[in-house]
């Protein structure tokens, strides 16, 4: 076994496991790996038909590939994914948690019901699919998780603060699981994106995204291109040094 890289499989033999990955980010994180002929696990809530169309453009590309429903807010169903994955021999060396849904509304208008919606989505499917995944990793002595966050955790964001509050928590549990599994050779990032041009962006008009545009020194939005890109670059076993770390590519927006 290579000591510096952690592990003897090269990054084709190994399986990654994407939550929310029928569209958006998700989406191209999965090609992004798929391009390397890796074992790719799309998993979807909601569209069938969007998870097939990510499915067929990674079998195009050469990768393995299936598709997994699962309410990420149950950990029975979880487990039930779990299961049919093992069933099929699969076994995630990398988790990319990325499922989230956005929330954008004043506080005095959110509802308990909201709230624990995006909590249940955007934080607690952190947590649970972590603990389900995460003791193959251990055991093998390699393994990464990668939670897709948002520079709203860092920063907070007027109008999103339940939203803010569940990347904030996203981007606290990284640092802790990281500590607590480092000296099992498994890492934990955080990779918090600014704005990025995705359907999550589409409540606003083109006067908005002109103005937000502005703001940001790039000048630009961001494209799932680029996050997928990192979120690759921090799976590979030659990044096994970097763990713990919240990582925001947002073209200078906030430092």
């Amino acid at each position: 076994m290579n000591s510096y890289h952690g592990t003897d499989k090269s990054i084709g033999e190994m399986t990654v496991l994407i939550t929310g990955a029928s569209r958006g980010i998700g989406a191209q994180i999965a090609l992004r790996f798929a391009a390397v002929g890796m074992n790719i696990v799309i998993h979807y809530r909601k569209s069938h038909e969007a998870a097939n169309e990510v499915a067929r453009k990674c079998l195009e590309v050469g990768a393995n590939v299936c598709t997994v429903y699962a309410d990420l807010g149950s950990r029975e169903e979880i487990y039930r994914m779990k299961e049919k994955l093992e069933s099929r021999g699969l076994k995630p060396d990398i988790l990319v948690n990325n499922a989230g849904i956005s929330h954008y509304a004043l506080l005095s208008d959110v509802s308990e019901e909201q709230w624990d919606e995006v909590m249940n989505i955007n934080l607690k499917s952190v947590f649970l699919c972590s603990q389900a995944f995460m003791p193959y990793m251990i055991n093998q002595r390699f393994g990464r998780i990668i939670n897709v966050s948002s520079v709203w955790g860092i920063s907070g964001g007027a109008c999103e603060a339940v939203y803010s509050a569940a990347k904030g928590g996203v981007n606290a549990f990284t640092k802790a699981l990281a500590k607590e599994l480092a000296p099992s050779g498994v890492t934990v990032n955080a990779v918090a994106p600014g704005a990025v041009k995705t359907d999550m962006m589409e409540r606003f008009g083109a006067e908005e995204i002109r103005m937000l545009e502005e703001e940001i020194p790039a000048g630009r939005l961001a494209s799932p291109e680029e996050i997928a890109s990192l979120v690759y670059f921090l799976a590979l076993p030659e990044s096994g040094y970097i763990t713990g770390q919240i990582i925001s590519p947002n073209g200078g927006w906030l430092t």
